[in-house]
């Protein structure tokens, strides 16, 4: 192949469908990520992909436990972009660093509530969804809810979409995010 075929789009450059959210998350963030440039030759992927995120941000999962999940599946799935756009998340959030760099390794977390939910993750994708009664009741245990298991499947499902695309389309990461890399 000797065009690549998924090039940072720009404004000028990207289907007319995609334009309106490229020019509000540029908006938004102060620039347009690689990552969404990229993912911008699909409209209707871009538009998933912030619609199913900005769903699972007002989720009931607390900032720590969505930056968990997002973690989880960034290592999972070995998206490096993902992997530092979270730590500085977490970074923002004042993570402790132990935790920060067990997300990064793929370790269970020192806090048992977040170890249950990396457990609990992993579970869901190893049984496409299909967790036992003993895996939700160890969820619950840690006091998480059905609608909190729930809000885990929309995570892991926004957070395939991102990942998938971010390697196929081999996003760079973004040089404000050097330091988290």
């Amino acid at each position: 192949m000797t065009d690549f075929p998924f090039p940072d789009l720009t404004l000028e450059t990207a289907p007319p469908e995609s334009r309106r959210a490229m020019a509000a998350t540029a908006k938004h963030l102060g620039h347009l990520p690689s990552a969404l440039a990229r993912m911008a030759a699909s409209p209707q992927l871009m538009d998933g992909f912030l619609k199913a995120s900005g769903l699972f941000e007002s989720s009931t999962l607390d900032p720590l436990a969505r930056e968990t999940l997002v973690m989880t599946m960034a290592v999972r799935n070995g998206c490096h972009i993902c992997i530092a756009m979270h730590t500085a998340a977490l970074t923002r959030l004042d993570a402790d660093a132990g935790l920060i760099a067990d997300l990064r390794t793929g370790h269970p977390a020192a806090d048992p509530r977040l170890a249950a939910l990396q457990v609990f993750i992993h579970a869901v994708l190893e049984t496409a969804g299909t967790v036992s009664d003993e895996q939700l009741a160890a969820f619950f245990a840690h006091g998480y809810t059905a609608r909190n298991a729930l809000e885990v499947v929309l995570g892991i499902g926004a957070y395939t979409m991102s990942t998938l695309a971010n390697r196929m389309t081999r996003s760079p990461v973004d040089d404000h995010l050097a330091a988290f890399a």
